[in-house]
């Protein structure tokens, strides 16, 4: 196990960039974390780690790659991934004033499952997300490298995503930044709804022109 330590090393700070890099993902939880309570905001959070495990799984099975190299299976995975985006942006979009709960147990509140999948369905929808791993599975990652090994790297980037986010969300659900979103925390949703927009917008015309497909 230690000999492959430098590989484990370089997958990490891949994926240590690629997690901190604003997308989908942070929209979603700093959404939640400003009008959710704390237990959504971190269910949430959770589901986007565990989401990395399905690209983690067709990853090890090869079916990304052929994903990938199927211009018509990886566009299908664009417009899906367009739609959820623009739902969810939809939402953000018609947020209002007063729309913020600053005190946690006021107002009302998703269920925990719906705050799970959420999340969940953000990172297993996210075709960027297919390519990342495609390209560090093929690419980074040795083909020399027992399945075990790279099942523990996958295993390793769930729980540091899951992690990442879980700090996010608990800083975004500190008493004072709530408060201090309070009287403009309608337009950081729409601000977010924006930036969602122009993800799934970017998806629609990608899967339409065909760029950014398999080569």
């Amino acid at each position: 196990m230690l000999s492959y330590w430098p590989e484990f090393l370089t997958v990490a700070l891949i994926h240590l960039l690629a997690v901190a890099s604003p997308g989908p993902d942070f929209a979603v939880v700093l959404r939640q974390a400003l009008t959710q309570n704390r237990r959504n905001a971190l269910l949430t959070s959770v589901g986007v780690g565990l989401g990395i495990l399905v690209h983690v799984t067709y990853s090890l099975l090869g079916i990304g790659l052929l994903i990938q190299q199927s211009i018509l299976l990886f566009n299908i995975l664009k417009v899906v991934g367009a739609l959820y985006l623009t739902w969810i942006a939809l939402q953000c979009l018609r947020s209002k004033p007063g729309n913020l709960n600053v005190e946690a147990a006021q107002g009302p509140h998703q269920s925990g499952a719906k705050a799970f999948r959420l999340g969940f369905l953000t990172n297993a929808l996210n075709p960027k997300a297919t390519l990342f791993f495609v390209a560090l599975f093929s690419v980074v990652i040795d083909h020399a490298t027992p399945v075990p090994v790279q099942a523990f790297y996958g295993i390793y980037m769930a729980v540091a995503t899951g992690a990442w986010f879980c700090i996010v969300a608990l800083f975004f659900t500190l008493p004072g930044i709530r408060r201090g979103f309070a009287r403009f925390g309608h337009w950081v949703d729409r601000l977010m709804g924006g930036a969602l927009l122009a993800l799934a917008g970017r998806l629609a015309f990608s899967a339409a022109t065909g760029t950014e497909a398999a080569e």
